[in-house]
C-alpha cells in the first residue's frame, strides 16, 4: 500500500481533541493495537494549518508515542507523519478517504514558554 510522507515545517499544528483510544470494533469496544508491537492504538484529532487553509486530521499514533500534556490548543509536533490512501466498500457502496499516521505527537508548549522567556 502507497504511503505518502507529510512535510509539516511549514504548518502550525495544534491539538483539537485530546488523545482518545483507538476503537477497531464499536460494537465490541475491542482497541485497535498496532500490528508490529501489539501496543494500543491512539487517535489524536488535530488542527493542521497550512497555505492559509485548515484541516481537521485525525492522526493514528502508538499510545507510547503520544505525550502526556496534550490538551486542546497545544502546539503539537508530528514526528514521521504519512498519509496512506484507503478505499472499501460496505454494502454496495464505494468509500475511500486519507488515513493519517505518525510515530509520535510531542507538545511543543514547553518550547514556547522557553522562547517567550528568552
Amino acid at each position: 500500500m502507497r504511503q505518502i510522507p507529510v512535510d509539516t515545517t511549514a504548518a502550525t499544528v495544534m491539538v483539537a481533541k485530546t488523545p482518545q483510544v483507538k476503537v477497531k470494533d464499536r460494537k465490541t469496544g475491542e482497541v485497535a493495537l498496532d500490528v508490529e508491537t501489539g501496543g494500543k492504538l491512539m487517535t489524536v484529532d488535530v488542527m493542521f494549518a497550512a497555505n492559509d487553509q485548515v484541516e481537521i486530521l485525525s492522526v493514528t499514533v502508538p499510545e507510547t508515542g503520544v505525550s502526556e500534556e496534550l490538551t486542546m490548543g497545544t502546539p503539537v509536533a508530528l514526528t514521521g507523519l504519512i498519509a496512506r490512501p484507503w478505499e472499501n466498500e460496505f454494502n454496495g457502496q464505494k468509500r475511500h478517504g486519507i488515513a493519517f499516521r505518525a510515530v509520535a505527537v510531542t507538545s511543543l508548549a514547553a518550547n514556547t514558554a522557553t522562547a517567550k522567556a528568552a
